[in-house]
């Protein structure tokens, strides 16, 4: 079997759902007979390894800082990393911890953003789920939103800036919303996950506050239509070149957005499976609409080049009978098990399959021609680089 590390936790708003997700999968992989290294990235940056860090009680416990500033960090040795991690350990009694196989738990920056598979990919080390480019575009809801329009896919119109635009341009920019888009709008921060900074706005002054919350979280935000009538439906998808969609789910809310209430605290949430009266699998739609959004999450996940598994967020406008794609997802809360789990993949085989497609992609990359003598070097000389 295979020793797998397990990346959860880092500089994060999302930091503590990473924790949730980290722990599912360090359970399942060791019910699977993997030796499951759990690699927890504090708050603080540092990268800490260590038994107690597999159990969310630790993460309960009220001296938790106190704990883990005791504990040694680890380091990457990028010189020992090839074709594997290795890392250290300094001090007194010093420690290397080998890794065949990388799974991120990672949520939101730093993590799922494409920031960590980079460093999967420098190490050449197999790795579950999307690679560096698709984790980079669907961590960005703007440019989420321009790739939909570029491949046709259908999204609620929407106007974007940064805090330097809206620090010089604030009027204008509020004169663009309220020319392009009718009352309510929805603002977010662009590169959030959990509804976290999310406000829906019907007046002036009630954009103007939920833009500067936004834009405490991130330096880049968005507005957009609001869909009225509203149905949240989620598909998510596993493969590689074949991908294959799940079941849809429907999800419940109280107010007027999915929230992260909604999502993770409600009778333990919504995203985890737990809160089951507040979700509805499948999905309560028509046999054609269902289709098409299966098929329209499979166009996405082939578009933009997932691998692995994805979660793709749709929007349903159920009195005009019609829906938009809003958001991706590339490392899905729990992985999604409860829906997989409907679909007819239990989490032993989930895993299992996450573990086989990493591999599977590793194989095809490590085939690909990477260097090239191209001499040019040798035709280069200080003169003709202006060298004095």
């Amino acid at each position: 079997m295979k020793k797998i590390g397990i990346f959860f936790g880092s500089r994060t708003p999302e930091h503590d759902v990473s924790i949730i997700t980290a722990q599912l999968i360090i359970a399942g992989l060791r019910d699977l007979g993997h030796e499951a290294v759990p690699i927890y990235i504090g708050k603080n940056g540092r990268w800490y390894i260590g038994k107690q860090l597999d159990s969310v009680m630790f993460f309960k416990e009220e001296n938790k800082e106190a704990k883990l500033s005791k504990m040694k960090s680890y380091h990457l040795d990028m010189e020992a990393s090839t074709d594997k991690m290795v890392f250290f350990r300094d001090g007194i009694a010093p420690g290397k911890i080998e890794i065949d196989l990388a799974f991120p738990a990672l949520h939101g920056a730093n993590g799922e953003d494409g920031t960590v598979q980079g460093v999967f990919e420098l190490v050449n080390v197999p790795y579950v789920g999307c690679g560096v480019a698709s984790s980079a575009v669907a961590m960005d809801k703007i440019l989420t939103k321009i790739f939909f329009q570029g491949i046709g896919i259908p999204t609620v119109d929407f106007v974007s800036f940064d805090k330097a635009q809206w620090d010089k341009s604030s009027a204008e920019i509020m004169n663009s919303i309220q020319d392009k888009l009718d009352w309510p709008v929805i603002v977010k921060p662009a590169r959030l996950g959990s509804s976290i900074g999310i406000a829906k706005a019907g007046t002036k002054k009630e954009l103007e506050l939920a833009i500067e919350v936004a834009l405490h979280y991130d330096d880049k935000a968005l507005v957009e239509k609001c869909v009225q009538n509203l149905m949240d439906v989620t598909c998510a998808v596993i493969g590689n070149d074949e991908p294959r969609a799940s079941l849809l789910q429907e999800s419940l809310f109280r107010d007027e957005l999915f929230s992260y209430q909604d999502k993770y605290l409600d009778e333990g949430g919504a995203q985890t499976g737990q809160a089951e009266k507040n979700i509805i699998i499948p999905a309560r739609l028509d046999e054609k609409t269902t289709q098409e959004i299966q098929e329209m999450s499979r166009k996405i996940f082939k578009g933009l080049g997932c691998s692995g598994i994805a979660r793709f967020d749709f929007l349903y406008d159920k009195v005009e009978k019609r829906f938009y794609a809003n958001e991706i997802n590339t490392i899905p809360g729990t992985l999604y098990h409860h829906l997989w789990k409907k679909s007819g993949l239990g989490l032993k085989e989930l895993l299992s399959e996450l573990i086989r497609l990493a591999e599977e992609r590793y194989k095809i990359k490590n085939k690909l021609i990477l260097n090239f003598d191209s001499k040019i070097l040798d035709f280069v000389g200080a003169a003709k680089l202006k060298i004095k």
